[in-house]
């Protein structure tokens, strides 16, 4: 507890267990109570003002969500939720006290500190022998869902130092004494306490809790704030002179950082003379949208408006881009890869670059349309398959394409055992009830083998020959007379993949090896 240099609240917790060291090594004198007092009237006094700080802190995030809801709402929320918790737990707290404090009697004040040295109320009221009474494990219920409220509330990330102290805090597992002797929780830290023991002892976790909620509270609107001015809210731009250059023309242009977010929006957006409705303004992205017409170079002229106090801020809006020629030439693209598979679907994307799809035509063997640019390629026999792509551009010209794709036959499926295949280890037992599989490893199309058989084969014994995809009773007999050690075989294994018609080629085989 000494060394470096320590805010005054952890000095008086220091403090405080100096006290407990003490009341052990000494016969309790009115010295040792009234230090006790003193400690918890510093204690009540810390907690009246972190109770203020987080109130004020908690209407600050109110009056930014209603000001600005899009930014703050949501950890405005969030504060609200870990308020309530605290307070919860900070009440039950503050019951327990009051129940001390009752017990006191009549004509005793709650500050006399060296007449509260008896540990009898907490002693009844929480301890039956050996076992906790119902109000013992009440307070110990309390500490547990106070400890999952808060996490809960918090969410999963950004808050690790938080949750490692509600896990070391409100911790209810046994602890060790001097001895190494592990003590249950409220028997170490209340059982046989002089009363004003207990009591700042209780005051101090209030005191925790009104911490931890004073740094969760910070943490959101701190948050809020490293989120409202990160990196991640800039993009870089490129800005080209021109969208468009010739063959051997000099690039030329500029990179610039660009800020958004949909709390910065213009009072009024104005491009090519049409104003924007703040409706279409997204994220605090303009949007571009109109018709090009006429081939050649091109400009884009605007503003953005901003009413700062008394006065508009105007930023000019002003672009180039290029309205190309006729295209020459299709882009035929199969979606998942470079050739196509014999007896299943292959979804391709088929566009003539300039012409809408309902004036492009392409036609091969098993080439089937889907709408718009999306085709369906079930090949056939042979080797490769020839897509020709015709187009019929607006002045009536016709112009057209091709491209050869490879055939190839599906892949070998994988056999697998409960979803393993390589150095597969199981129990007889687990063994018995496993699922035995076929999958495609490695390969863009979601198909699903289903195995209709296989060969069971234990070393020493005969193969058995299996229907479905689980052992029968046949095998497992088998299964039970193999030794620890022993590799079976899953052999032979035949799938069927539905819809396909095509036969699979040969399932691999799978050994596993016995682990009792």
């Amino acid at each position: 507890m000494a060394g470096g240099k320590q805010s005054p609240r952890q000095k008086m917790i220091n403090l405080m267990y100096l006290v407990f060291i003490a009341m052990l090594a000494l016969n309790m004198s009115k010295e040792v109570l009234s230090a006790f007092g003193l400690i918890n009237e510093n204690l009540q006094s810390s907690n009246v003002a972190l109770a203020e700080t987080n109130k004020v802190a908690l209407e600050e995030l109110q009056r930014k969500s209603k000001e600005n809801a899009k930014q703050y709402e949501a950890v405005a929320a969030q504060a609200q939720e870990v308020d309530a918790v605290t307070n919860e737990y900070y009440e039950y707290l503050e019951s327990v006290k009051a129940g001390l404090i009752g017990s006191l009697g009549e004509g005793i004040a709650p500050n006399e500190y060296e007449t509260q040295d008896k540990s009898d109320y907490l002693n009844e009221k929480w301890f039956n022998g050996d076992n906790y009474t119902k109000e013992g494990q009440a307070f110990l219920d309390n500490m547990t869902k106070y400890r999952s409220d808060m996490k809960d509330a918090l969410g999963e990330e950004g808050y690790e130092e938080i949750f490692a102290e509600l896990d070391k805090t409100f911790n209810t597992d046994p602890v060790k004494n001097k001895d190494g002797i592990e003590v249950k929780y409220l028997n170490y830290h209340y059982e046989g306490y002089p009363l004003i023991a207990s009591r700042t002892k209780l005051t101090l976790l209030q005191n925790e809790i009104r911490n931890i909620q004073s740094k969760v509270t910070s943490k959101l609107l701190q948050g809020e704030l490293i989120q409202i001015a990160s990196a991640n809210n800039y993009e870089a731009i490129v800005s080209l002179d021109k969208n468009a250059f010739f063959n051997g023309e000099k690039i030329t242009g500029k990179v610039v950082l660009g800020r958004y977010d949909d709390t910065t929006v213009p009072n009024k957006v104005i491009i090519n003379g049409r104003e924007l409705s703040k409706d279409e303004i997204k994220n605090g992205q303009i949007p571009i949208d109109f018709a090009g017409s006429g081939v050649g170079e091109k400009e884009i002229t605007g503003e953005m408006q901003f009413v700062e106090g008394d006065s508009t801020i105007v930023i000019p809006i002003k672009g180039e881009y290029a309205v190309i020629p006729k295209p020459n030439s299709a882009t035929i693209s199969a979606d998942k890869m470079n050739v196509v598979y014999r007896g299943v679907d292959n979804p391709m994307t088929i566009t003539f670059a300039g012409v809408p799809n309902n004036n492009v035509r392409a036609n091969a063997p098993g080439l089937v349309s889907k709408g718009g640019s999306s085709y369906i390629m079930s090949p056939g026999a042979g080797k490769e398959v020839k897509i020709n792509v015709s187009a019929t551009l607006a002045s009536g010209e016709t112009v057209s394409d091709s491209k050869t794709f490879r055939i190839k036959n599906l892949p070998r499926p994988t056999g697998m055992v409960a979803g393993e295949y390589d150095d597969v280890k199981k129990g007889r037992q687990q063994l018995a009830i496993s699922d035995v599989d076929a999958k495609f490893l490695n390969f863009d199309f979601e198909l699903k083998p289903r195995v209709t058989s296989f060969i069971f084969k234990v070393p020493g014994q005969p193969a058995i020959p299996v229907s479905g995809n689980r052992l029968n009773g046949a095998a497992k007999s088998a299964l039970n007379r193999a030794r620890k050690g022993d590799i079976v075989q899953f052999a032979k294994i035949k799938a069927a993949i539905p819809g396909v018609k095509v036969n699979l080629p040969g399932v691999s085989s799978v050994a596993v090896e016995l682990t009792n």
